[in-house]
Order: structure tokens, then sequence, then C-alpha cells
């Protein structure tokens, strides 16, 4: 016998080491059944389980499972990414507080200590995919630094330097002074700042007296200004165009330039141009062909190093021996410095409170300074195109659609890959050079030196870059390094390409993208036909989450408290098309109660006797309750199964719920009651049939999104060995031919009492009062119906009896339509109807009042402008439900009136 309550921590983890042990979730090359391939998007070594893995690995494996009972040989391609900055930070800080540093133990001896991390703590991402029931094919786990990876990214490095797609360049970089070395995009966490803009005058010069101001947020910047920038159609600066000011502090000479960045509306009008220092000011220098000195280095500390033999002595503007005080210092200090100096001088005009957006370092959450260095770069522009054209024609589908809108954006207006990272772990870039600075890229050293033999004439020492590559180069590879490349393997032609892609639209361009060029250049191919992009989770609320609002959720916490599959049913009841994802852990225990229905209801099957039938055929079926519940599960399996193709979790699960909640527990199993308690008579040998044949079909329904619960049942009930379901077949819809009879006169029975339930409701009868219910104006079809369901009506809906109504309409009765027939029930005597009419009277001035404050707020055009949109979608939502409250109640009084 069943246990009274399912027990996730009793099942999950044997029965995971079970399907993992006999190689269940293996894909098999072999096999003769058509691929379908999932790469899963790699998480950082270091992390661990948080609610967007949660949410993406639950998608995924939805479809992996589903896909697998379908017959499919199914890849989800499991594996870790070598995270560097992340990582290298993991374990900088284990050195520090071990007293030591990377700097110390050298660059070896760290990286050796690196792969030993990765070895006894690397680990934990995965045994925690495991927790939530991630069904990935284990044995073929890779790590973007194992060797056949580092193979893949060293070909690809060196066959696009040779064909001009990679180079080194002198740009602007994301810099973060505490790792010291460059950063993407997606690292950047731009956070809103309360500071200042600074108003600094700056002298025109042969112009005695005459000064332009400008407006900055940087003055500790300024040291490396190479011009004022001004609109060219603003006639306030039109004659100063052309001229130069005066630098203060430094003296330098800089020209005034006519430039379209400048904003006239912004500030003075006037903006200060420092080209290796802002990512728009450097285009404004291009465009000006100015000098682009860096004042600011590694560390952010000012370096005079660029700018030392421009520095200028006048009196009251400048003065060297200043300047030369702030070398070494950090750029926060320097600022004070510089202000005070600048104030003392009287150049500083005002200083004004000035909001804006300041980029700070994700990992160490430095702020990021805009540098200007040597770095290598991917011309992504070039490896766009193809990628651009491969969603343009269809061979690569977002689902929803209007993220192609946003693929497009980015991929239209890319701009040059930064693919060089100053840390020491990762992929060492495969270049060395010469004692001239000459450089030979190879793919090892020793096809290295051979160029170098060639180049020279005779051997000579080479020296091995010291960067490495941005993580995002070696996970653009991901589909086809995990496959083999660049071997030709079997497992290459077989998964290649891949089927879907499911993440998140946060890396669209950062890794979806890039998987498109470099799998469309080397493979010839897309890596996958479609790519998934769901929304972010937020919280119940619709705020984004966050550790600063404590509104996050860990998903272990939740699978500890509520079990994996209530999670996982949770996650894909909340996944629709386009839109984010409002969970919170009531959602979760919400979606418990429904595995506790199944099991229930399972138990309540075993102990009337219900059983899996050998030959069972639904075609075989006679009664009406049989035939509806096998109809409405036609229709279930069918629902399912497209919304699984169209990507519809929402919809799986809502039809998966729907069915097994309303149809099956709350009616089928209900109505069947008396036919079980009949005994061994044949129409309740065919309902134990129907019922077990139901079961096992719902169990594989939801075997995809709740696996743990419905292998338990599965085993329990002998449809199969412990494990089996996952390789049951998918269910398939059988649609009986002439079932329509047995479907309306349930539906009818449904409607009947659903209706009488609804009355007793609104008017607070209690449960313990029976009620006749009186027919008027009934077809003799309703009539028999009723004589043919009296049992059910009565037991279900608390009804004394059903007869039709004889002489004159009763007072004190509720009335209802259903279908042709009026039903009139009598509940004088059973319930005071004049103080149901008040009550109801109130709830219903009640709600027009909420409605009525609702309105306004909406109303008022500042609310809905000032409000955070989240706000505002909240009290839509209750000015929808209070509404159709409001119509709730009219139709209760109406009944009565």
């Amino acid at each position: 016998m069943l246990d009274k309550s399912f027990s996730p921590a009793g099942t999950e983890t044997s029965l995971y080491a079970l399907w993992e042990a006999s190689g269940a979730f293996s894909a098999r090359p072999d096999s003769a059944a058509k691929p379908y391939t999932i790469m899963i998007p790699p998480p950082n070594v270091t992390g661990t389980l948080h609610i967007g893995h949660a949410l993406t690995m639950t998608l995924q494996d939805t479809l992996i499972r589903w896909r697998r009972m379908q017959g499919r040989d199914t890849l989800w391609q499991p594996g870790t990414d070598h995270a560097g900055i992340a990582t290298q930070l993991v374990v900088e800080r284990m050195l520090q507080k071990e007293g030591t540093s990377r700097q110390e133990m050298g660059r070896d001896a760290f990286v050796g200590r690196v792969w030993d991390w990765k070895a006894e703590s690397g680990g934990g991402i995965t045994r925690q995919l495991r927790r939530l029931g991630g069904s990935l094919d284990w044995q073929r786990e890779r790590f973007t630094m194992d060797d056949g990876l580092s193979d893949a990214v060293k070909e690809v490095f060196v066959t696009l330097y040779r064909e001009g797609l990679i180079y080194r360049d002198r740009r602007l970089v994301n810099w973060d002074p505490a790792f010291r070395s460059a950063i993407s995009d997606l690292e950047v966490d731009n956070r809103e700042s309360r500071g200042s803009l600074w108003y600094i005058r700056y002298p025109v010069e042969g112009q005695p007296g005459r000064t332009i101001t400008v407006a900055t947020t940087r003055p500790e910047t300024m040291l490396g200004d190479m011009a004022v920038a001004v609109h060219p159609e603003d006639e306030r600066f039109a004659d100063l165009v052309g001229k130069n000011v005066i630098l203060p502090l430094t003296g330098r000479r800089i020209p005034v330039v006519a430039d379209e960045y400048s904003d006239p509306t912004k500030g003075s009008g006037a903006v200060k141009i420092t080209p290796a220092h802002d990512f728009n000011d450097f285009e404004v220098g291009r465009r000006h062909r100015l000098d682009m000195p860096s004042v600011l280095d590694e560390e952010a500390r000012i370096t005079l190093a660029e700018i030392e033999g421009e520095l200028r002595a006048e009196a009251g503007l400048s003065d060297p021996a200043f300047v030369r005080t702030l070398a070494g210092m950090p750029r926060d200090e320097a600022r004070k410095v510089m202000v005070a100096e600048l104030e003392r001088l009287e150049w500083l005009e005002k200083i004004e409170p000035h909001t804006n957006q300041v980029p700070h370092a994700e990992r160490s959450g430095a702020v990021v300074e805009p540098r200007l260095t040597t770095q290598w770069y991917c011309d992504a522009k070039t490896l766009a195109g193809p990628a651009i054209e491969a969603v343009e024609t269809g061979k690569i589908e977002f689902v929803p659609r209007q993220w192609e809108n946003t693929f497009y954006a980015w991929m239209r207006d890319i701009q040059p890959w930064c693919i060089s990272r100053q840390l020491w772990w990762g992929h060492r870039i495969p270049a060395w050079y010469g004692p001239d600075g000459h450089v030979f890229v190879a793919r090892d050293e020793a096809d290295a030196t051979t160029q170098a033999r060639a180049h020279y004439g005779q051997d000579t020492a080479l020296t091995r870059d010291e960067d490495v590559l941005d993580t995002w180069f070696s996970s653009a590879l991901w589909p086809f390094s995990t496959l083999g490349w660049p071997q030709q393997t079997p497992e290459l032609a077989r998964y290649y390409p891949t089927d879907v892609l499911v993440t998140g639209f946060d890396i669209i361009f950062f890794w979806v993208a890039r998987m498109m060029m470099m799998g469309l250049h080397f493979m010839k191919d897309v890596p996958f036909r479609q790519v998934f992009i769901h929304g972010l989770v937020r919280d119940e609320r619709g705020q984004k989450m966050s550790k600063s609002k404590g509104n996050g959720i860990d998903p272990l916490e939740m699978i500890d408290s509520y079990g994996a599959d209530a999670m996982r049913f949770c996650i894909c009841s909340l996944t629709g098309l386009g839109r984010d994802v409002k969970l919170g852990p009531k959602k979760v225990e919400e979606y418990r109660s429904f595995i506790t229905k199944i099991w229930n209801a399972a138990r309540f099957c075993e102990m009337n006797g219900v059983a899996p039938v050998a030959g069972f055929s639904p075609a075989s079926v006679q009664s009406p309750l049989g035939r509806w519940i096998l109809a409405e599960l036609a229709q279930a399996v069918e629902e399912a199964t497209k919304a699984l193709e169209a990507f519809r979790f929402d919809e799986y699960a809502g039809a998966c719920y729907r069915f097994v909640w309303n149809c099956f527990c709350d009616w089928f199993l209900e109505l069947a009651k008396p036919v079980f308690a009949a005994g061994d008579t044949a129409e309740a040998v065919e309902t134990r049939a129907v019922a077990a044949h139901v079961l096992g079909t719902i169990l594989r329904l939801l075997q995809p999104v709740t696996p743990f619960m419905t292998d338990r049942l599965w085993q329990h009930f002998g449809f199969g060995g412990e494990g089996s379901l996952i390789t049951a077949p998918w269910p398939q819809p059988e649609h009986l031919e002439g079932a329509k009879d047995a479907r309306d006169e349930m539906e009818w029975l449904i409607r009947f009492i659903s209706a009488i339930r609804t009355v007793r409701s609104e008017m607070n009868v209690p449960p313990s009062r029976l009620a006749p219910v009186l027919l008027r104006d009934a077809s003799a079809t309703t009539v028999a119906r009723a004589a043919k369901w009296a049992e059910a009506i009565g037991r279900m809906a608390r009804v004394s009896e059903v007869l039709p109504l004889a002489g004159e309409m009763p007072q004190g009765a509720a009335q209802l339509v259903v279908d042709e027939a009026t039903l009139v029930i009598p509940l004088a005597g059973i319930i005071d109807l004049s103080v149901e009419r008040q009550r109801l009277e109130k709830e219903c001035t009640k709600v027009d009042g909420e409605i009525a404050k609702v309105e306004r707020k909406l109303g008022n055009a500042d609310f809905v402008a000032r409000a955070k949109p989240e706000v505002v979608a909240e009290n839509r939502e209750r000015l929808e439900a209070f509404q159709a409250e409001r119509v709730r109640l009219k139709a209760a009084l109406a009944r009565i009136a």
C-alpha cells in the first residue's frame, strides 16, 4: 500500500542514482532513431544553482524527457565553463586568507592551484543539477578547458588570425582596476550613483578674460583632455571653433572642435574630450585625429608618463610641480585634490548635484575605467553577416519571434570583439613574440619556433603572450567543440546542428550570437535550428530579484521544502511566451498541492482495487463515465503535445493540471465511488480498468516535468519496473468513435451539479442542509438524466431529491438556468433569504467602492507615469478581480430577486 503522502526526500536521491547508473540519460549514437540535441548553457564552474538556472534547466529537461519518450535519440550535452575572472577571484581570495597571492606563487603554480580547486570543489553546480532532476548525459560531461576543447580553441584562433579576422589593435576597453584586466560588457553592472557635475572654465588662448566652461562628472581625467567639443550649430561658440584653449593645471594648448556629439541642451553645451578615458570621447578623438594619452594606469592611479613633456608653467593657471604631486594617487583622491586646486585658482565655476549610471565590475565591485590598451580583437562584423542571414532566411528561428529584432539591433551595429584578458586562468593566447615584437601565432611553441626560424633566418628566443582569451570565446565553440571538433567524429556528424537552444535574453549577444558566428564559419551550418528565449524570474509582485531587496529564492531550499517535482511543475506553469516568471515560495507550495492531489488519487485507486489490465482497449468501454473520461484524456494528450511542440510550457502544465484535478480527481473518481463500492459488477471491473489506463497515461504525461513522483507511482502500480517510466512511450491521443453522446451526458451532469453548488455557496447554505431541486421547462432527456444520476447529484450537490415542478413557483426559492431547464431550489426554512440578500447587497456596495478607488488611481496620469510598471500592473489586476466579483454578486442577487 502506498504511504499516506509522497516523500520527495526518500525518493529523489535513490531514484536519480538508479536512472544515471542504468544509462537512461545516455545518447545512442548507433541508434536508428532520429537525434534530438540540446546543449546546456554551461554554468560557471564556481557557480551554485540559482533560480535562473532552475528555470532554464527545468525547461530543457522537460523537452529532453518528452522527446526521449517519443523515441528520439536524445543528447542533452552537459558541462561547465572555466569562468576565467570568476574562478580566478575565488582562488585569489583563498590565497589571501592563507597570507599569500598569485604574484608570490607565480603563474604556473597559481594555475596548478586553480586546477586543484576545480578538482575538489568545482563539481558543486553539477551535483545541484542532479538535485533538480536534470537528465543530462553525464558520461559526456565537458569542461571548457578540457584538452579537446583547448585544441578547438587553438584551431579557431589560428585559423581566424590567418584569415585576417583576428588582429591586435589599440582601442578603449572596459578595464577592471582591481583585476587589472579588460572585461566584457556582460561583466559590467551599471549602478545609479549620486555625484556631482563640475563646471570648469578653460581660458581661450589669445583672448584675455574670455573662457569656455565645460561640465564634467570626472575632473580627474582632465589631465588627458585633448580638445573641447561644441555642437556645429551652437552659435554661442561658433567663433571659437578652430581656436585653442588652455587646459588648467597642465598648461596644454588644446583645440576647440565642432562635433555633433556635444549636446547644446546639456551642461554648458561644451564638453571636454579625453579620448583615452571615455568611449564617446575616443570616437570623437578618432574623427578629429587627436592624440590619446593615458593619465590613469592599470590600477586607476594617476600616471604622468604620457603627458610629462607637455606640462607648462603659467602663473595662476598651471604648475608642473603641483601636477607631479598627483602621480601615483588613486583617482578618487586625485579628484578631490584637483577640484580643490581648481577652486583655489578660481577656474571652478560651480558644482551641481548629479545622478548618473556608474559602471562597476560585476566580480570585483570596482568602478570600471575605460582604458586605452593594445588587445586582441576579432572582426565580429564580418562573422556576423552569415548569422544575420541565417535568421533572416529562417534557418534559425527565435521563439518568441520578437527577439529577432533585438538580435538584429545588436548584430547590425556590432563592434570589434575584444577577446584578450589580462588574467592567468583561461585559454592562453597562442601567440609568441620575437625580440623586435614580431608576432607568431601558432598551435604550439614548436610551430611558433619554426615560423620564427623562417622569419629571422636563425633560431630566436620567443616570449609567449601573457594574456588569456575571453571566456565567451571558448563558449562560442560549445555546440561543436563538445562533439569532438576539430576531429570529424561520428557524434559531430550525428548531433550537429542541435535542435533547440534554451536560454535567457540577456546573453543573446554574448553567447547565442557568437555561437552562430563560429558555427556558421567553421561548420558551415547553424549551431541550432531554434532559440527559445525565456523571461527573467521575478518575485511574486513582478519585482526583479536581488540580494539587497531580500526577495530572492534559493531553489535548493524550495526543493528541500517542497520537492523537486513541485518546483519544476511551478516553473513550467508560470513560463509563457514573452513574459517573465513571477515566482515565490507560496507558488511552489501551491503546486506541491497538485503533487499531493495525484498521490491521494493514486491511493484511492489502489484502495479500490485499480490495477493495470493487460490488453485493455479503450474502444471496448461501454459506460458513459468511462467513455467520457477517455475522450477528455485524448484531448488532454493532444493539448499537452501541441503545447510542448510550441514551447508553451504553461499550456502544457495547464492541460495536465486541468485534466488531473478537474476531470479525473474531482469528477471521474467521485462519480466512480458507488461503482467501485458495488463490488465486482461488470461496470465496476470496466471502471477499474479505465481508471488504471487513465492513471498510467497521466503518469506518462507528467513524467517530463514531475519525474520523481510519477516514476514512483509507475513502479508501484506495476506499469513497469523501477526507473522505467523515463523510457516509456509518450501517450498518443486515442479518440473514441461515437464518444459524443457520452461527453454530452457527462458534461450536462457536471454543469448541473456545478450550478447547484454555486448557488449553495453564494447563499451560504450549510453543507449539512439538503435541499430539493425542482425542474421547470425541462426536456424529457433532462428529466431522464436527472433520474439516472440521482445518487451522484444528491451526494455531490447536497440535494435531497430532483423532481419536475408541479404547481406554482414556491416562495423563497433561488432560480438558475442549465441548458433549457430552470432549476428551482426552495430555500425558505433552510436559510434566511432577506439576511442573505442584505449581505450580498452590502458586499456589492463594498466592491463598487474598491472599483471606484482603483479606477481613480489608474485614471491619474501622474500616478501611471511615476509608479513602477509592476505596481500599475498589480492595480489593473485588482480592478479586473473586483469587476469579476461584482458580476458574480449581481448574478447571485438576480437568482433570489
